[in-house]
């Protein structure tokens, strides 16, 4: 459980550039695995679902920052 809080800590100390290239690196990787699996070539089928996640992380801590950034009056 600890990794996980480490994982968003790390997440909330980067700048929102930072953020977005972590989010398009993950995606990247959350297709290749998805491609990856479609043709039978992927043993660790649960790296799928771990990149689904920190993407969904990443997207939280995001959101989160441009709302500080713009005074919380994100509609």
């Amino acid at each position: 459980m600890a990794k996980k809080t480490t994982f968003i800590q790390e997440l909330q100390d980067k700048t929102i550039k930072e953020l977005v290239q972590m989010r398009k690196t993950f995606r990247q990787e959350h297709y290749s695995f998805k491609m990856k699996n479609a043709i039978k070539g992927l043993k660790e089928t649960h790296k799928i679902g771990d990149a689904k996640i920190k993407i969904a992380r990443i997207n939280t801590v995001l959101t989160h920052k441009i709302k500080q950034q713009n005074g919380g009056n994100m509609k």
